[in-house]
């Protein structure tokens, strides 16, 4: 997705959630930059009409970290769009939640690490 084909102030907006991060997305950012380096995630990245909370291009594959108005049922169908969207795009979307970030972010990043071991093929059966 090419940046001149992003909604007029996309790029603003995602600057501007790059410095209000929640608390995990900071522990996130630190994790995978300390554990994960070579997958060379960016964060906020905006990609057509949303905005990844991380990317690896490298790997195609986008880390959103959700809270908990992501379990109501009237955000399910908004991110069922935004992932169909962005596995359009050829990436495959992986969720987890802020409070297992928060709890549990050894195990959160070893469940990113087996997904960047997948084969875009596997991930996609």
């Amino acid at each position: 997705m090419k940046r001149n084909a992003l909604r007029a102030g996309t790029v603003e907006r995602a600057r501007k959630l790059r410095r209000n991060a929640t608390d995990a997305e900071k522990r996130l950012w630190s994790a995978l930059r300390e554990k994960l380096p070579e997958a060379k995630f960016r964060r906020q990245v905006p990609l057509g009409p949303y905005i990844a909370d991380f990317a690896s291009h490298r790997h195609k594959l986008i880390v959103e970290v959700d809270g908990g108005q992501h379990g109501e049922p009237a955000n399910a169908a908004k991110d069922m769009a935004r992932t169909g969207f962005l596995e359009g795009e050829g990436y495959r979307v992986l969720r987890v939640w802020n409070n297992d970030v928060l709890g549990n972010s050894e195990g959160v990043i070893e469940q990113i690490a087996a997904s960047l071991a997948v084969p875009m093929e596997e991930a996609n059966s």
